[in-house]
C-alpha cells in the first residue's frame, strides 16, 4: 500500500531447558514517509496555525489606516490564510501519511515561502517609510499612530521570519521524504548463546 508505513518492534522471550533466551526481532521500515512523520509536522503545524491566526487578527488595525501598510496589498489576509492551510495540511499529513499528502504539503510550503518573501520585502519597505515619516517634525502630532503601526508591522515581520524558518525546515524534510522511492526492510534476529550442559 502506498499510503501507510508502519514501524513494528516485537520482543519475545522463549524458554529452552529452563534457560531463557531473549530473541529480539526488530522490523524497521525505511520507507520515505517516516522521514517526514518522525520530525513531527503536526506540532509545527499547530505553531503555524497560531501564527496564521495572529496574522489575521493583527492585520485588522492596519485596514483603517490611510498610510501605506501591509494591508495595502492585503498581506494579512492571504498570508494568514496560507499559514492556516499549511498548518492544517501538516497536521493532517502526520495523522494520515501518504505520498500524495506529502506532495500537496510540499507544494503549499513552496507557495507560502514565495508569499513570505513578498510580505517580508513589503514590510521592510513599510518600516523604512514609517521611520522616515516619524523623523519629520510635522508628523510629531501623530506620534501614537506611527508607534502603533511600527509595532504591528515589526511583530508581523518577526512572525513572518519565524514561519519562514519553519517552512524551510518542513520543505526540506518533505523533499527528502519524497526523494527516496524504494523501500527497505531490515530484519534483525539476535539469539542468546545456548549452553549445552547435561
Amino acid at each position: 500500500m502506498e499510503g501507510t508505513e508502519s514501524k513494528t518492534r516485537e520482543r519475545t522471550t522463549t524458554g529452552n531447558d529452563g534457560n531463557q533466551a531473549a530473541v529480539n526481532m526488530e522490523l524497521m521500515s525505511g520507507k520515505p514517509l517516516h522521514r517526514f512523520v518522525r520530525n513531527e509536522p503536526r506540532s509545527l503545524g499547530i505553531v503555524m496555525l497560531v501564527f496564521g491566526c495572529a496574522e489575521l487578527l493583527m492585520g485588522f488595525p492596519l485596514a483603517k489606516q490611510n498610510m501605506t501598510t501591509s494591508w495595502t496589498i492585503y498581506i494579512p489576509l492571504w498570508q494568514g490564510a496560507l499559514f492556516l492551510v499549511c498548518g492544517n495540511l501538516s497536521i493532517y499529513t502526520e495523522i494520515h501519511p501518504s505520498k500524495k499528502m506529502v506532495t500537496v504539503s510540499l507544494a503549499m510550503y513552496v507557495v507560502t515561502l514565495l508569499g513570505v518573501f513578498v510580505s517580508v520585502g513589503f514590510r521592510i519597505y513599510s518600516l523604512v517609510e514609517y521611520s522616515a515619516f516619524y523623523s519629520r517634525s510635522w508628523y510629531r502630532d501623530k506620534d501614537v499612530i506611527y508607534q502603533m503601526l511600527l509595532g504591528i508591522e515589526s511583530v508581523l515581520l518577526t512572525s513572518s521570519l519565524c514561519v519562514l524558518v519553519l517552512l524551510i525546515f518542513l520543505s526540506t524534510i518533505a523533499r527528502l521524504a519524497l526523494k527516496s522511492t524504494h523501500s527497505q526492510v531490515i530484519f534483525q534476529h539476535i539469539p542468546t548463546p545456548r549452553s549445552d550442559k547435561t
